[in-house]
């Protein structure tokens, strides 16, 4: 499942490339402006993690106490989803207008206000509020998202892939840490007041106003489409719905789209209800921790080596690596034992290992393979769809974790692999008739 054939630029075959921003005007200028870009993400990126995932590790256990039932553990982390898709297409207009330093800190800023609504909701014990901050602070997992889009734009196109891989491992340190505090943001809590469960958000409302705060005032980087000379005519961005026109007439692009989506919806439903279910097992939050932690490190840790991969030998084959990993992420997690803590965390590290691998994959595909006037409207646009699918895959989890349990949960997230599979067949199809009319002799 190999990308089709690209021109040097990585758009695709007749459509003019622009210079590189690493070799115009003055270069070495640039090449340290975007190099401090590049940390400004990076660092960004980490205190963003520690925000993320100290909410997400408690997040279904949170909505859970305060709504009385474990159906409603899914439903409060699809509100996260959903803000975080709600927000990526509107972010990414801001940043094709006013450029990433803009539309990155807005996100974290929403989800500052997340932070201190769900806050709000545990002292008052209303469940809508809940919903609403979860929401808002989905905006962080959104201009997260958003950032690995950023690191593309400031290096060669050969690099795409290995700037944006990472930009998403220094993700890492902060991902691996934030679940480690479930126990201290509990204490913290308890200690304030709170309800125990909502004391790491407080170390999420930290975090993202750090974040916001290195973005705003140290990110200095071009908006898409303006970082050509001026001799150079600029590609116009193009509406949503003539993207998603173009792209469902484009396999190889439908199939990047399908293998973002994919790969986080199987992530997701899988992941948010881990923690439920070991809590249901008698399992300590200190284990929850561990476990979530391992599935992080296995989405970030590695996300260097995918990136080195795709450039290497394409985006299509990696995302096909990543299908089989999920396989075997889904056989070992179906025949985990109920308290076998072992198990689960091997499970949910290789989880993270197939998500890595379909989203750098499909990340650089979709880059790649997307017409110069309709990357950036598909690259919110894939931000959104996978987001919003993964909400879904959330809300359907809780339910299908009460219903059956966590084998039965391991088998629905299996079906999704169905679609990634045919799409994939279809672009490699593309792919070898572009093949086959480039070598056919002309008459």
């Amino acid at each position: 499942m190999s990308e089709p054939t690209l021109t040097a630029g990585g758009s695709q075959p007749g459509q003019r490339e622009s210079a590189s921003p690493m070799t115009r005007g003055d270069g070495s200028a640039r090449k340290t402006q975007h190099r401090r870009a590049l940390m400004v993400l990076i660092i960004s990126q980490l205190l963003a993690g520690v925000g993320v995932a100290s909410g997400f590790a408690v997040g279904g256990l949170l909505a859970e106490k305060i709504a009385g039932t474990v159906t409603m553990a899914g439903f409060g982390q699809t509100a996260s989803l959903l803000g975080a898709g709600i927000v990526a297409i509107p972010l990414a207009r801001l940043a094709a207008r006013r450029g990433r330093r803009w539309a990155l800190t807005t996100g974290y800023v929403l989800a500052v206000v997340g932070a201190v609504l769900i806050l709000l909701a545990a002292m008052t014990n209303i469940f809508p509020i809940l919903l609403v901050g979860l929401g808002a602070f989905g905006a962080a997992q959104a201009s997260g998202l958003q950032s690995r889009f950023a690191a593309t734009e400031v290096v060669k196109p050969a690099f795409q892939a290995t700037a944006m891989s990472i930009v998403l491992w220094s993700t890492t340190i902060g991902s691996v840490a934030g679940p480690n505090l479930s126990q201290l943001g509990a204490d913290l809590g308890a200690g304030l007041g709170l309800e125990p469960l909502a004391g790491p958000y407080v170390f999420s409302l930290v975090s993202f106003a750090l974040a916001a705060l290195l973005i705003g005032l140290f990110l200095r980087t071009p908006a898409p489409g303006h970082l050509e000379d001026d001799a150079v005519q600029k590609p116009k961005s193009v509406g949503l719905i003539v993207a998603l026109k173009s792209a469902r007439r484009h396999p190889p692009t439908l199939f990047a789209l399908m293998a973002i989506t994919g790969s986080h919806m199987i992530m997701v439903g899988v992941m948010v209800m881990t923690p439920v279910h070991m809590a249901h097992q008698g399992l300590s939050l200190d284990m929850v921790g561990i476990v979530i932690s391992v599935h992080i490190l296995g989405m970030y840790a590695a996300s260097p080596v995918m990136g080195w991969l795709t450039d290497k030998i394409g985006a299509g084959r990696v995302i096909a690596m990543g299908m089989g990993i999920f396989m075997v992420s889904m056989v070992l997690g179906a025949t985990a034992g109920p308290d076998d803590t072992l198990m689960l965390g091997a499970a949910l590290g290789v989880l993270g290992l197939g998500w890595s691998a379909g989203l750098i994959g499909g990340s650089a595909l979709l880059t790649r393979s997307a017409s110069p006037e309709t990357r950036v409207p598909l690259q919110g646009a894939s931000d959104a769809i996978m987001n919003i699918a993964a909400a879904v895959s959330a809300a359907v989890s809780g339910v299908v974790l009460a219903w059956g349990g966590y084998l039965a949960l391991n088998s629905l997230a299996a079906l999704v692999l169905v679609p990634m599979f045919i799409l994939g067949l279809a672009a490699l199809r593309s792919r070898r008739a572009s093949v086959d009319r480039s070598a056919a002799p002309k008459s």
